[in-house]
């Protein structure tokens, strides 16, 4: 017998995944693990449904297997391609291996890595701590919270997350996550961001953490505020905590924490110049260490077009046909940046060569730098307009 649905309850199209495409890991419903020493798989996983892929580098991989599978994932993440690896436990031979690997890679490679991903101090930090661990502690992180809190990037909340979480010693926690819960908890005054409330926290932070099963404490108190204790809904009526908190017997559980005053972002603005010579590569400069977008690769900024005969002249560049291109406007924590990009065609001097810390990016086979977000799409739109033949 044949039975036919009516159109209102016939069944929506099967969903297709889009390779790469993942949600936050707060949000996420399903984490697909695969084997890292088997990376026919990993194609078929990146084009699954799941939420979150992670690349496992740890238990599913044989100890004879682990160099390999460490390769695998190297090749797979740097070659265009997403995902999260589950590194080898702390303390374990494999764990150092893991940090010298990461220490023995270039800044750039992990720049480029992380492009896209904003907060970059965070990926010259890791490198950094990387490069310490191994230099001072013999490749394995040190099992004092101070001695963790002085390595670069490693504030107080995330040595305790770290101590606590994977070598079991007694240490609180605040981060974002947990400073809510606790703030909710105590229904604590003040916005946590102020010297005062912040050390009011941290004392309820110490009196709470038991002695006793802390890293399940620890992780236990991240996943209630990601998951639960959320910001705008939290679900008070699953909460193990609801019968003593403070903000719940108030009803005024969305009061806290107190959030932060509110102010305008200011405006700046800056001139993007992409200028392309004849292969059509374009001229890219390496900013400061330290400093927004420190350590990447970015394109000149100016104040307006009269700047550009300056630049051109200390590069011995002849400037050509000029194109302006659709703006494009980067928010950052504290500010708004208005970018004007102009696509410029020049001519290089036949015995030109480019300064320290500049170079000719090519666009048919880019280099594997880090480049600020909005730098990348601006690379890309350039590379559009070129290949299309608008004029350059």
């Amino acid at each position: 017998m044949t039975v036919t649905l009516p159109a209102a309850i016939t069944p929506s199209p099967a969903f297709q995944p889009v390779p790469g495409q993942r949600i936050d890991p707060e949000l996420a419903r399903s984490w697909l693990l695969v084997n890292a020493a088997q990376p026919e798989r990993f194609q078929p996983a990146e084009d699954s449904a799941a939420d979150i892929v992670i690349l496992d580098i740890e238990d599913a991989v044989a100890p004879k297997d682990k160099d390999q599978a460490r390769a695998d994932a190297v090749a797979w993440l740097t070659s265009g391609h997403t995902g999260w690896v589950r590194l080898n436990g702390y303390g374990s031979r494999w764990w150092e291996q893991d940090v010298e690997a990461l220490a023995a890679a270039e800044e750039d490679e992990v720049l480029h890595l992380w492009t896209g991903l904003g907060y970059y101090s965070r990926a010259r930090n890791l490198h950094k701590t990387a490069k310490r661990v191994v230099t001072e502690y013999g490749g394995i992180f040190p099992a004092d919270v101070d001695k963790l809190a002085e390595l670069p990037g490693i504030g107080r909340s995330t040595a305790g997350a770290i101590a606590s979480i994977s070598m079991g010693l007694r240490a609180p926690i605040l981060d974002g996550n947990v400073k809510r819960v606790l703030a909710r908890y105590v229904a604590q005054d003040g916005y946590p961001g102020e010297p005062k409330v912040a050390r009011q926290l941290w004392e309820v932070a110490e009196r709470l953490t038991p002695r006793q099963r802390v890293n399940h404490y620890t992780q236990a108190m991240m996943d209630l505020g990601a998951t639960l204790c959320t910001r705008s809904r939290p679900s008070c009526l699953l909460c193990p905590l609801r019968d003593g908190c403070r903000a719940h017997l108030l009803g005024r559980e969305t009061d806290f924490p107190v959030p932060k005053p509110r102010k305008a972002l200011p405006q700046k603005r800056t001139l993007m110049p992409l200028l392309a010579n004849r292969d059509g590569a374009i001229l890219l400069y390496r900013r400061p260490s330290s400093g927004l977008w420190g350590g990447l690769w970015s394109l000149p900024e100016l104040d307006d077009l009269a700047a550009l005969d300056p630049l051109a002249e200390r590069h011995a560049l002849q400037l050509e046909d000029r194109r302006e291109l659709p703006g494009l406007t980067h928010t950052f924590s504290h500010f708004q940046l208005a970018i004007e990009p102009w696509l410029i065609r020049v001519k290089t001097a036949p015995d030109a060569v480019a300064e320290a810390d500049w170079l000719w990016y090519n666009l048919a086979t880019p280099p594997r730098l880090g480049l600020a977000a909005p730098v990348k799409k601006l690379l890309k739109r350039a590379a559009q307009a070129i290949t299309a033949g608008e004029p350059t």
